[in-house]
C-alpha cells in the first residue's frame, strides 16, 4: 500500500467514495482488500470525514459489498465514468 502513487490513491479514494464502486472493483484494479482500503482510507482522511465515510458505508446506502447490492446493477462504474482497465488511471 506503501507504493502507490498520490494519483492512485486519489483514485482508490474516489472509487470508495462512489456508492456504487464494489470493493471488488478496487480489488481488482488496486489488489487492495477492503481491509486495505479502510486503512488508507484512515490514513488519508480526516478523522470526521473517515467517520462519515465508515457510517455511510455501514447504513445500506452504499452498495460497496456486492452481496448487498441489487442484482439488477451488473457494472463497476457509474455511466458517465471513462473507462478504466486495470492499473490505468482515466484522465478526467
Amino acid at each position: 500500500m506503501e507504493n502507490l502513487s498520490l494519483i492512485e490513491k486519489d483514485r482508490i479514494i474516489e472509487m470508495a467514495w462512489e456508492d456504487r464502486t464494489p470493493f471488488e472493483a478496487i480489488k481488482i484494479q488496486f489488489n487492495l482488500s477492503e481491509a486495505d482500503v479502510i486503512a488508507l482510507m484512515r490514513k488519508e482522511l480526516k478523522r470526521s470525514s473517515f467517520n462519515l465515510w465508515r457510517k455511510r458505508v455501514n447504513t445500506g446506502v452504499s452498495q460497496k459489498h456486492l452481496k448487498k447490492r441489487n442484482p439488477e446493477i451488473t457494472r463497476f462504474k457509474c455511466a458517465l465514468q471513462k473507462t478504466i482497465s486495470l492499473n490505468k488511471i482515466s484522465k478526467r
